[in-house]
């Protein structure tokens, strides 16, 4: 017998569905067939349900956070199991060591991180049976049953386990030992806080500091410009006022003068320019591309794009979320035919299908299977999706996946773009500037926003001909001034950090970081941003990212050349990672490259701290907002055992949530308030022992008031309304 180990419990339910089975506390047992003649065990984790070990469970003495015991440096780097998913680590103890198990079928998701979740599991079990690995980049049950017929060796993918690992425990050593040693220095100068650092937050940091000193150094400058309507036959035109390419003028007494001189005077069509530009619809998302167009669109932070998302994968509607390619392989270029016809039963769709072009399978714009990495362009797949199952959120990012599929079959939008230069009494030159819509395309299937439609309008020039001649009807002066630079969103962020190779002085470590994937990977960009929120490093305000007072401190301390905050490091420790999990590169040598790296920041920071001189206010402010400092912190209450995992269910306040949100992704949320009526925490404690509240009585919907029970959808994993009979 097989036994399959998924990442999710969703995901494994996923791999069962194909097959008759039986659900057991833990795991599925599937009946044999012909996938399984001898029938399977598909069991699952709950996310990492191991970790590294603290520095204290290898020495007491590295408990404390004291200068004198850096570097910290295991003589091995050791897991352990979470106590919050200790029961389902038993479980599949159990079930790997049982004796008719003969094989284990990796099933975490296809990528890095999947790889090291299962593949840490089996070496704290401590198993060593053969082993076949499930690669697949949707949950269709097509996709399920195609990748159980063509499972892959184990060898294929030890590499990237290899990577995973090694990326794991270097930034374990960096982390560790830089954050201990940048807390402990900097609160010998007063600033009473935690500091954490790490090989992708900190340059992410740095980022938006410099950023904010920017923004923070600007000075406004005042500029004036000259706008002027003119009269040709009846027809009107507006124009601005140029010179040498330049429209502003430093001094208002000589915008002034221009407008004085032009007014009432005799205007000239000098020259007519036109040109023709094509636009190629946009490329297939992957999931930097596509947090940034949900939080441009919607406004959807990065983590929020990406867990909706993956409940859309787990759902079977799209593809693997956590891609960084934007290409297809020919095969799956194959089903974007059946897709589209799919896609044009659903009523939003009708009026956008078929679409001018029947396929692209040619086109490698599209379709490119040296520029596919582990998985594909994210794209939707053959399952026709119930819109009216699906939350709004879901159906926003499933449109814009959608639509992108969609839109890559359409043709060029076309655009031709007129610039009337004028000449007022044959000295002071204007420029009139528009553009109309030749061929609309692709830009029929793509939402613009209401930002960017207000920005596209077409200024509809009038039908005017070289040496026209005309009347300045009006001249007027408009002030203006020069504006800082824009402060970034999450969105901007997501696209900063994969691009980080751009801010490197060094063409070839540019060249390598652009390579890879910049700062951080797509699976660990939005929780390096949420990562930063959560260390009070920066703050996000109406989709703004602000640096605290905190994460400026931060960067100052280390300083503009310090490797932890260039992306030159991480450039430097991408290229050596992405060569071990391609084979050829050790692991070994690259660790011990990492701990004589950890010697040297010990050794900079001290040199560093010898010109630090900081602002006493700032510290003073930081020390004052330290959670750490306060004296009383308030528990949460644990109202009982979640359903979903084996987590406890807190009282945040507004809302009863999971313990092991973080760790495990765990979703179990009910809200304190459900239409004006408050849950009390008894009726919370009875939904999670039987599955049902007491009659609750006061329910309020607009002017009506109502009664009734809260039950636990499994399906869903929310509640539901049970009204009295």
């Amino acid at each position: 017998m097989k036994i399959v180990i998924a990442e999710k419990p969703d995901q494994a339910a996923k791999l069962a569905a194909p097959f008759s089975f039986t659900k057991k506390t833990g795991y599925f047992e599937v009946k044999a067939n012909s996938y399984f003649p001898n029938g399977a065990i598909i069991t699952w984790a709950i996310g990492h349900l191991c970790e590294l070990k603290t520095p204290e469970e290898y020495d007491s003495t590295w408990k404390k956070w004291k200068l004198e015991t850096l570097p910290i440096i295991p003589d091995r780097f050791e897991y352990k199991v979470s106590k919050s998913k200790y029961k389902q680590f038993t479980i599949i103890k159990n079930l790997v060591k049982r004796p008719d198990i003969q094989e284990i079928i990796i099933g975490g998701d296809a990528g890095r991180e999947g790889e090291l979740i299962i593949r840490t599991i089996l070496r704290v079990c401590g198993v060593n049976k053969p082993m076949k690995r499930l690669w697949i980049s949707s949950l269709t049950e097509n996709s399920v049953k195609n990748g159980f017929s063509n499972l892959l060796p184990e060898a294929k993918t030890k590499d990237i386990y290899y990577e995973a690992l090694s990326r794991s425990c270097a930034d374990w050593l960096i982390g560790m030992n830089t954050s201990r040693l940048y807390t402990v220095l900097l609160k010998k100068n007063g600033v009473k806080d935690v500091f954490s650092i790490g090989r992708v937050q900190t340059p992410t940091l740095a980022l938006i500091v410099h950023r904010e000193h920017e923004i923070a150094n600007f000075k406004s400058e005042p500029f004036w410009e000259v706008e002027a309507v003119f009269h040709f036959a009846g027809k009107m035109l507006k124009a601005k006022w140029h010179k040498n390419n330049m429209s502003r003028v430093l001094e208002e007494k000589q915008a002034i003068a221009i407008a004085n001189f032009c007014l009432h005077k005799n205007v000239e069509i000098t020259k007519i320019n036109k040109e023709t530009k094509e636009y190629a619809p946009p490329l297939l998302f992957n999931l930097s591309a596509l947090q940034a167009t949900a939080n441009k669109s919607y406004k959807f932070s990065p983590q929020k794009t990406l867990d909706i998302l993956q409940k859309l994968y787990v759902k079977g509607l799209v593809s693997y979320p956590r891609s960084d390619s934007q290409f297809l392989t020919s095969e799956e270029a194959k089903t974007l035919p059946t897709i589209l016809n799919n896609l044009s039963k659903i009523d939003k769709y009708k009026n956008l299908l078929p679409p001018p072009t029947n396929s692209i399978m040619n086109n490698k714009r599209y379709v490119n299977e040296k520029k596919v990495t582990d998985h594909h362009a994210i794209i939707v797949t053959d399952q026709i999706p119930n819109l009216a199952k699906l939350s709004m959120e879901e159906e926003k990012i499933y449109d814009l996946v959608a639509r992108q599929v969609i839109a890559a079959h359409y043709n060029y939008a076309i655009f031709a773009y007129t610039t009337i230069h004028s000449l007022v009494d044959k000295r002071a030159e204007f420029i009139s500037k528009g553009k109309e819509q030749i061929e609309e395309g692709w830009r029929k299937v793509i939402y613009l926003s209401k930002e960017n439609a207000s920005q596209e309008e077409e200024e509809m020039l009038p039908l005017l001909h070289e040496n026209e001649l005309g009347t300045v009807a009006q001249a007027t002066v408009k002030k203006g001034a020069t504006q800082p630079p824009n402060r970034y969103t999450e969105g901007h962020l997501i696209t900063l950090m994969k691009t980080a190779g751009k801010h490197l002085d060094d063409a070839e470590l540019e060249k390598v970081l652009s390579k890879t994937e910049g700062l951080g990977t797509e699976a660990t960009r939005a929780g390096i941003i949420g990562t930063l929120k959560d260390r009070n490093y920066i703050e996000i305000k109406k989709n703004q990212v602000f640096a605290t007072s905190k994460g400026m401190l931060l960067i100052e301390a280390l300083g503009e050349n310090s490797l932890l905050t260039s992306p030159s490091m991480t450039a430097k420790w991408e290229q050596r990672l992405s060569e071990i999990g391609e084979g050829h590169a050790s692991p070994q040598a690259f660790m011990e490259q990492v701990k004589k790296l950890t010697y040297k920041l010990i050794t900079d920071a001290h040199e560093r701290e010898k010109v630090w001189a900081f602002d006493q206010k700032e510290v003073d402010k930081i020390s004052a907002n330290n959670p750490y400092q306060k004296k009383y912190k308030k528990e949460k209450t644990v109202v009982g055992k979640c359903i979903l995992c084996d987590g406890s269910i807190l009282d945040h306040g507004t809302f009863y949530g999971c313990s092991n949100y973080k760790t495990a992704n765990c979703k179990f949320s009910v809200s304190k308030k459900i239409l004006s009526k408050t849950i009390s925490q008894t009726n919370v404690r009875k939904l999670l022992a039987t599955g049902e509240t007491d009659m609750i009585k006061g329910f309020k919907k607009g002017q009506k008031t109502f009664n009734a029970h809260l039950i636990w959808d499994e399906k869903e994993h929310k509640v539901h309304f049970k009204f009295p009979q």
